[in-house]
């Protein structure tokens, strides 16, 4: 198995804090967000995603 972190993810949740702190701690990792986030509503909640990336050092 490859130990090397993904250089694309794309990070779906609930709109909150949480969803905010795991996309912080993302970037303390060294990912960059990659396009604008995109949210929807699921008739109880709003649900975001981000995509992020990581360029090869």
């Amino acid at each position: 198995m490859n130990d090397q972190p993904l250089r694309y993810r794309l990070i779906t949740g609930v709109d909150d804090a949480s969803f905010c702190e795991r996309i912080s701690e993302l970037l303390a990792q060294g990912y960059r967000l990659h396009g604008s986030p995109a949210v929807t509503f699921n008739g109880t909640t709003v649900i975001a995603a981000q995509a992020v990336i990581r360029d090869d050092d």
